[in-house]
């Protein structure tokens, strides 16, 4: 299988993850090329047009959200096809900003290998689809930030609500409780990081 127009760009920051994803997508014959965040994917298409962009969206140094709002905003860029993935973002709100930005579908991880392919396949060989016009970037930081503080204010009560429940849990029980306040603690921490980029970007980008 060739893809005449260029290979397949896969952003993400998880190893394994983005291990596995290169590997199904070699295996079926789309050649491929990864970046473990949106500042790397910008760099590696200065260099290579993909055909196709799949990309996770919590990632460090510039997101999903950022990356493709980048993408859609450059006439050079901007009608390259996005599929993205996420296990972070994954609410009704999410998904509706996603496609606003321009993504052409939307799945969540863990990813179902059969689904997957067939998604990609689908929008390779689906034309040029009429994508909705790049946001403004003062809607785009708009929706931004709203989407940072609902996933923010998601993980705070997810973590106080497992703080309370290891104070009265059996000592058996607790390390599967444990390890899950550790992964929202980071996670917490990823989407901190992202807030305070994100006001670093209003500061330089949106004037009064």
């Amino acid at each position: 299988m060739s893809i005449p127009y260029g290979p397949i760009l896969v952003v993400e920051d998880v190893p394994h993850i983005l291990e596995l994803l290169e590997v199904t997508l070699k295996f079926k014959g789309y050649p491929v090329m990864t970046a473990r965040n949106g500042q790397e994917a910008l760099e590696l298409m200065e260099r290579e047009h993909p055909a196709l962009v799949i990309t996770d969206i919590l990632m460090p140094k510039m997101d999903g959200y950022s990356l493709v709002q980048r993408l859609r905003t450059n006439p050079k860029t901007n009608q390259v096809p996005i599929i993205f993935l996420s296990a972070t973002y994954v609410t009704p709100e999410d998904k509706a900003f996603a496609l606003r930005l321009g993504a052409m579908r939307f799945l969540e991880k863990p990813v179902d290998t059969e689904d997957f392919l067939l998604t990609i396949a689908e929008v390779l060989t689906g034309g040029t689809a009429l994508l909705p016009p790049p946001l403004e970037e003062r809607e785009f930081f708009t929706g931004y930030r709203m989407r940072l503080e609902h996933k923010l204010r998601h993980k705070l009560t997810q973590i106080n609500r497992t703080e309370r429940l290891l104070e009265n849990l059996p000592a058996e029980q607790k390390p599967t409780f444990e390890a899950l306040l550790n992964e929202a603690r980071q996670h917490r921490k990823e989407i901190q990081e992202e807030v305070d980029q994100l006001h670093q970007l209003l500061s330089q980008h949106i004037k009064p």
